[in-house]
């Protein structure tokens, strides 16, 4: 289903909106004097976990994402100048190396042998087992990390959603956007599940054909509200939690909410003011709040399941479900581990001291942790 309307900005302001609202959204973050984190609870360690590997990748954006092979054994990670990675997942042993000729500002995108990112320059670079296979322009910004899915790349931008061809770079089909006037400078959705290709746009998450791009389905996790467009962004942002047919995931400071991607119908819907994607399991999906604030709802009802607030104005990322815990990492670069029950702290894990932005990964048994000093670290269970 093509859409006939356009984005109200033009392409090449599309990518200025969106550092329009990165400056305004900082701005409004540190007005007033910054509150003080509360003291870290004591470390029980109660669960055994060590290092078992680090890596240098060069300082990082604490946007990019780190991407996991489908067999858990490889991971794909951008560092600092332009430099795209691929490490053993078990024994963190480099497997290639390249750059790609500017600083990174989307990616990774990775299906283990095609790897996917987007320069400063507002190029769409792919490689090939480590070697550039192909390069296109983009017409609009994007701050998404590219998904590498079925031998094709998909990318979001301002203005569009494009697929092309992965061994080529040739445009298969193009969707334009339709949303807000402004576009949050920040990974945003882009996921498959099974055969349906979802993305976010605005506040609702869409369901499209991915061979031909045609609408399926959208469904609204937040309505966007306000007087202005500041106020009106409810942006859905990246990190998601699917469990079979379900996917949860959060709208920018809006709400937090779950779908049913078969139907295409939201599930249900919660007041919920984070900026962060979400992680989950098959009976919960867990958060961290602006504040600090670590969340638990029902993934059936919605229902808040437990909260804590050890960790208040401690800069959380993203939270990732593994085993029995919850991890996250904060901005002093501890990784806290949590029991998934009740919220209660299980072990603290420390890293170079630098901040943690990027949500945690699960690769192999390996939990796999960035810094925005560059370092990359495996951590697993003794």
């Amino acid at each position: 289903m093509k859409s006939k309307r356009s984005l109200a900005f033009p392409r090449f302001q599309a990518g200025l909106a969106a550092v329009v609202v990165a400056l305004v959204l900082a701005a409004c973050s540190s007005s007033g004097k910054k509150p003080v984190p509360k003291p870290l609870p004591a470390n029980p360690a109660l669960l055994g976990v060590q290092q078992i590997w680090k890596a240098d990748i060069g300082a990082v954006d604490s946007q990019l994402a780190i991407r996991v092979s489908a067999d858990g054994s490889q991971l794909a990670v951008a560092g600092g100048k332009g430099d795209v990675f691929a490490f053993n997942a078990a024994t963190g042993q480099q497997i290639w190396r390249a750059n790609v000729g500017a600083r990174v500002v989307a990616g990774v995108g990775s299906d283990g042998q095609l790897t996917s990112v987007v320069t400063e320059n507002n190029d769409l670079v792919t490689l090939k087992d480590g070697k550039e296979a192909w390069r296109q322009p983009l017409g609009a910004r994007t701050y998404t990390p590219p998904l590498v899915a079925g031998k094709r790349v998909f990318v979001l931008t301002a203005d569009r959603l494009l697929a092309l061809d992965g061994e080529t770079g040739r445009r298969l089909w193009s969707q334009p956007r339709v949303g807000e006037p402004l576009m949050l400078r920040q990974a945003g959705a882009l996921f498959p599940m099974g055969n349906t290709l979802v993305a976010g746009v605005g506040g609702r998450l869409l369901g499209l054909d991915p061979n031909t791009g045609e609408l399926q389905w959208q469904a609204p996790i937040a309505v966007s509200r306000g007087a202005n467009d500041i106020e009106r962004l409810v942006e859905v942002v990246g990190g998601v939690s699917r469990q079979g047919g379900v996917v949860c995931a959060r709208a920018y400071q809006a709400r937090v909410g779950c779908l049913d991607v078969a139907r295409g119908n939201v599930l249900w819907s919660k007041n919920a003011n984070g900026y962060t994607g979400v992680g989950g399991d098959a009976d919960r999906v867990y958060g961290t709040e602006s504040d600090g604030r670590v969340l638990a709802w029902r993934r059936g009802t919605g229902d808040e399941a437990w909260n804590t607030e050890a960790f208040r104005y401690r800069t959380l990322s993203a939270p990732l479900a593994l085993g029995r815990a919850v991890a996250f990492g904060d901005a002093d670069g501890n990784v806290h581990l949590l029991s998934r029950e009740d919220g209660s702290v299980l072990a603290r894990l420390t890293t170079d001291g630098s901040a943690i932005g990027v949500q945690p990964v699960l690769a192999g048994n390996t939990l796999v942790v960035v810094t925005t000093k560059g370092a990359l670290y495996g951590f697993r269970p003794q």
